[in-house]
């Protein structure tokens, strides 16, 4: 078929032959939305108050003397909500990763892309942030597209010297932002305080993420949730008629047609203004119904419900609703779907809460040298030589001590090990075990040993002993 003789018989499916950021040309589309304004906003505006207060201040937040809040990537160390996970524990990393994933299922099933409008750290800083920088230099939509166009003149110099230098400054902030979550607020001081060139890797780490977010939100912007973040393209995977999604009531709209006075109207209530695409930061028409461009950021709510306002009509022609609730007038939350990923988020959360709960400070591995014999020693007591590795399952330092329980005996250690275990570390050695032969009463026996820090049962474990056969 000669495609560009191809006539689309559907106007209304025409939008799904092109993407809103490319032009036929194939060059990028860039968008100057109109600035937003209404109930929604102002919401909005409130929760990025609390969002970005609450992003900054964690760093600073600390639990018995640890982060709230770790993802050291470097050091393969992670500190949730308190709960240290060292390199031992990277099960439970991928367990706590697995109820994240099914956690993301659910509440997208429900509440479609909630978390892209309102608490993705890419649409909070491009739409409540970078875009309000934009605004307050180069003004509104209108004003920014006369700006781009016009010659280089002293005026655009200045608002574009000045946009930019703003974009940067905040870039650098949210690099240290982002290097306070990976490091601590305790090590990304260091680099502030000492001299840079005691610091270069980790000074260089910021440099680079201020390039990236600067890259990110001057250039990528709108093409990060559309190009580079597979949630949009995962929403006909995860989401169904029940959803609730920011949603045109096509029922109610229906044909769309320009108001005049003084003259009936036989058409829907949707005017044909094309202020929902207007303000739209993808620059979409949220008329054609759910896109993988949408983030639900609700400017388009308030864009329409001005309208409606204005020329007397009920609100909420463009709202948070369902597919099913437009067609059906229904609204079924609780599905089967939406039953069974609760129940595995359940049963993921109750074996994650058992393994945290029940999880020990120390790691132990006590095995009987390869080889090795049993030794009778002269005062009839039998001796065992062993290999032991002690993992530091916390991010602080331990002083264990190795005790025999329920058996008299005694432990040796070969030459003068150093016990200490640094955050997250490790340390071997040899031991030999000792135990009067009238305690042993089979050849092979097993004994249980413990591991202390002061008067504090850190681990219990067990190991074979081997004895001359009564």
């Amino acid at each position: 078929m000669n495609i560009s003789n191809h006539v689309i018989t559907d106007p209304d499916e025409s939008f799904r032959d092109h993407f809103s950021a490319v032009n036929e040309d194939g060059k990028r589309n860039w968008f100057y939305p109109q600035k937003p304004t209404g109930k929604w906003h102002t919401r909005r505006a409130w929760f990025t108050v609390g969002i970005l207060t609450l992003l900054f201040a964690t760093p600073f937040i600390k639990f018995n003397g640890q982060p709230l809040l770790l993802f050291n990537v470097l050091e393969r160390k992670f500190i949730i909500f308190g709960i240290f996970i060292g390199p031992q524990d990277y099960w439970l990393f991928g367990l706590t990763m697995l109820s994240f994933m099914v956690f993301i299922l659910l509440f997208t099933t429900i509440f479609g892309r909630l978390w892209c409008g309102w608490a993705c750290p890419q649409t909070v800083f491009m739409e409540m942030v970078f875009r309000k920088i934009e605004y307050a230099i180069e003004g509104n939509a209108t004003k920014q597209k006369l700006l781009n166009k016009a010659p280089w003149n002293t005026e655009k110099i200045v608002r574009k010297t000045a946009k930019y230098a703003a974009f940067l400054i905040v870039s650098f902030l949210i690099a240290n932002l982002l290097l306070s979550y990976v490091l601590g607020v305790d090590e990304l001081s260091k680099i502030i305080r000492e001299p840079i060139a005691d610091h270069i890797p980790l000074f260089g780490g910021i440099i680079a993420f201020t390039a990236i977010f600067y890259f990110n939100f001057a250039w990528l912007r709108d093409q990060a949730c559309t190009v580079v973040c597979p949630y949009g393209r995962l929403q006909g995977v995860l989401m169904d008629r029940n959803t609730i999604n920011v949603a045109y009531d096509y029922e109610r709209g229906e044909p769309r047609g320009k108001i005049h006075k003084n003259q009936e109207r036989t058409e829907g209530d949707c005017i044909n203004c094309h202020q929902c695409v207007a303000v739209c930061p993808t620059g979409i028409d949220i008329r054609n119904g759910l896109q993988m461009e949408c983030v639900n950021c609700t400017a388009c709510i308030d864009a329409c419900d001005n309208i409606m306002d204005k020329v007397g009509f009920e609100k909420g022609l463009i709202r948070y609703t369902s597919e099913n609730a437009i067609v059906k007038k229904t609204n079924k939350l609780i599905t089967p779907r939406v039953i069974g990923a609760m129940a595995m988020l359940v049963l993921l959360w109750s074996v994650l809460g058992f393994m945290v709960v029940s999880r020990t400070d120390t790691q132990t591995m006590l095995l009987r040298a390869p080889g090795s014999q049993y030794i009778e020693n002269s005062d009839r007591s039998i001796t065992n030589l062993y290999t032991f590795k002690i993992f530091n399952k916390t991010n602080q330092t331990i002083n264990p001590t190795i005790r025999l329980e329920g058996v008299s005996g005694k432990l040796i250690f070969a030459g003068k090990p150093n016990l200490a275990l640094d955050p997250a570390g490790m340390v071997e050695g040899t031991v030999f075990i000792v135990v009067p032969a009238e305690a042993l009463k089979k050849r092979k026996t097993t004994l249980t040993l413990s591991v202390f820090q002061g008067n504090e049962k850190l681990e219990e474990f067990e190991t074979t002993f081997i004895a001359p056969e009564k």
